[in-house]
Formats: structure tokens, C-alpha cells, sequence
């Protein structure tokens, strides 16, 4: 395969696919890879997605705690 392919595909998957939410599983679908292992080879995880995801989670565990208040940075200190 030439390298310009490579790297088009390597920019579907994680800054057209990955960085909008698409699954992993589906990506690995779309590029037509056997296993989970040869898609995390080059989609990498992008740091906004990484924040967007830390977002979302935040805000689950305040939904379901909300008689106990949370401090945010509480909750990212956790991850780190």
C-alpha cells in the first residue's frame, strides 16, 4: 500500500471516525481489520475526545449522586 494511503487512513480513523465518537469496533470494521489489536496500532486517542469522554463521565457520577456534592476536580483527580 502506498504511504499516502496509510495516512489517509490513519486521519479517517481518528480525526474523522474516533474524534466523533465513533466506536473503535466500528472503525476497525470500516478499515476492514481482523482484530481491535491492528485499529489501536494507529488510532490513536486524541486529547479532546479524552476530555469530551472525562466530560461525560463527570457528569454521570453527579447525576447519580446528587444529595452529595462533588467537586469536579475530585472526579478528574481520580483518572490521574
Amino acid at each position: 500500500m502506498p504511504k499516502d494511503c496509510s495516512i489517509v487512513r490513519h486521519t479517517f480513523a481518528t480525526t474523522i471516525t474516533l474524534s466523533n465518537g465513533v466506536p473503535i469496533e466500528t472503525v476497525s470494521q470500516m478499515l476492514g481489520h481482523d482484530s481491535l489489536k491492528t485499529t489501536r496500532h494507529y488510532a490513536k486517542v486524541v486529547d479532546t475526545k479524552v476530555s469530551t469522554e472525562m466530560s461525560a463521565l463527570q457528569e454521570k457520577i453527579l447525576k447519580r449522586n446528587k444529595d452529595q456534592k462533588f467537586d469536579g476536580l475530585k472526579v478528574m483527580k481520580l483518572f490521574r
